[in-house]
């Protein structure tokens, strides 16, 4: 049986990479040593969240995924648990869902409500329908992580872009966890060894221009 779901897994992967497309891509955005600006998002609960609202985080982990996305539920455990090992540290997970709702029926609010429900999502689960966040961002794929520190003057400063870590099928098979280095390097208060790395993942799925 487990064999069977890792050879389905793998093919939606791999359908998944077959369908990606060079220009599904924001021509820019964010780079390491940028500052983020804030947003006002609708979280799954109804209520509006912003980075702000988080008065005593020390930063915090921007992670742009989705609900269909083969890569984003396999990663979704490790989201789950990079919330629960950071939060408590300063550091809570904000998930935010961009993929245009024509496109992708199953990333409307209503099925993100129920998918945060279903694995009790314990971090907010923002939806960016106009996509301009995850513009600004100059993110890319799903999922697509930011590491933000911020800093004495209150502003959020990009310190880590790319992938969860090295492994994107096999949680076992992880052998550099990149998001809690930089994590835990920033705790101690240095700056992230590995800075950027390129995220695995669906492209997001733009509107129509």
């Amino acid at each position: 049986m487990k064999r069977t779901f890792l050879l389905v897994t793998g093919l939606l992967v791999t359908v998944a990479v077959l369908f990606v497309s060079a220009t599904d891509t924001p021509e820019d955005g964010y780079g390491v040593g940028d500052y983020a600006s804030d947003f006002k998002l609708k979280n799954v609960d109804g209520a509006m969240v912003s980075l702000a609202d988080y008065k005593s985080a020390k930063g915090f982990v921007v992670v742009f995924t989705c609900n269909t996305c083969p890569y984003a539920r396999l990663y979704e455990q490790r989201i789950m648990q990079l919330d629960q090992k950071y939060a408590p540290k300063g550091f809570p997970v904000i998930a935010i869902n961009p993929n245009d709702v024509s496109k992708q029926p199953e990333d409307s609010m209503e099925e993100m409500m129920a998918r945060s429900k279903e694995k009790g999502y314990s971090f907010p689960y923002l939806r960016d329908d106009s996509q301009a966040v995850a513009s600004a961002f100059g993110a890319s794929k799903t999922p697509h992580v930011y590491v933000l520190n911020k800093e004495a003057d209150g502003k959020f400063k990009v310190e880590y872009i790319g992938a969860i870590d090295d492994s994107p099928r096999e949680a076992s098979d992880v052998k550099q966890k990149y998001v809690e280095a930089a994590i835990d390097a920033l705790l101690a208060g240095k700056k992230p060894a590995i800075t950027t790395q390129r995220a695995i993942g669906c492209t997001i799925k733009w509107k129509d221009a």
